[in-house]
């Protein structure tokens, strides 16, 4: 049987894009998406049977909007190496900062116990990091970035690149109280510019460490000849 017209399917991840960040996997409901979507209940089991398959079908379709943004850009013939690392994290910033309160949200879930996000950052997570994992370890050998480890150079690059989106959601949700220091917090770290200066930062930050290896390594020469 052909299903019905008028993009009830599509209005129906819409809706669920709207509710999800607020309500979490487990408080939203088939009858609140419906409603949100203007169609009724029997609608949505018609197109997606069950809430858990609506809930891995969103997901799935807004992670992969990005990926397929990503893999071209960190592929590109015509760039080095280290551009194309930049463009695949301004790619995975943007994405997280566009949907800060959908991903802050799916980690409490994730945290909380709540099955279904806590397998979908399980699968999805390691597709991205393992694109930035592989261009880091190819500039690393052509000389570009330090001879660190690649869990080292990931672990600061999401903290330095990533966090800030995070907290900006906490404090936008009210899940950080608000600090009168960091008022504007979220207003000066969310912006494309600002992303894309604490990427340079971070990529600057692993080539100085470069000039660093050197120096390091005669410190530990010399305290082994003590």
């Amino acid at each position: 049987m052909a299903r019905p017209s008028q993009n009830i399917d599509q209005r129906l991840l819409e809706a669920g894009r709207r509710l999800l960040p607020d309500l979490g996997c487990a408080a939203l409901s088939v009858r609140r998406l419906a409603a949100e979507a203007g169609v009724n209940a029997g609608m949505f089991h018609y197109h997606f049977r069950t809430k858990d398959v609506f809930l891995q079908a969103l997901l799935q379709s807004t992670y992969d909007d990005m990926f397929a943004r990503l893999q071209p850009a960190a592929s590109a013939e015509s760039s080095s190496v280290t551009e194309n690392l930049r463009r695949a994290l301004n790619i995975i910033a943007r994405f997280v900062r566009d949907n800060r309160r959908l991903m802050l949200r799916l980690l409490t879930d994730a945290v909380s116990g709540e099955k279904l996000a806590a397998d979908f950052l399980r699968a999805n997570m390691p597709r991205h990091i393992a694109v930035v994992a592989e261009l880091m370890d190819t500039a690393r050998h052509q000389g570009r970035l330090a001879a660190i480890a690649p869990e080292q150079m990931i672990g600061f690059t999401i903290g330095a690149i990533g966090m800030p989106i995070i907290v900006g959601a906490a404090f936008e949700t009210g899940q950080l109280p608000p600090m009168p220091a960091l008022a504007h917090f979220a207003s000066e770290t969310l912006s494309d510019e600002a992303i894309a200066q604490r990427i340079d930062l971070a990529l600057a930050a692993l080539s100085v460490a470069i000039h660093d290896d050197s120096a390091a390594a005669s410190r530990g020469s010399a305290s082994a000849g003590k």
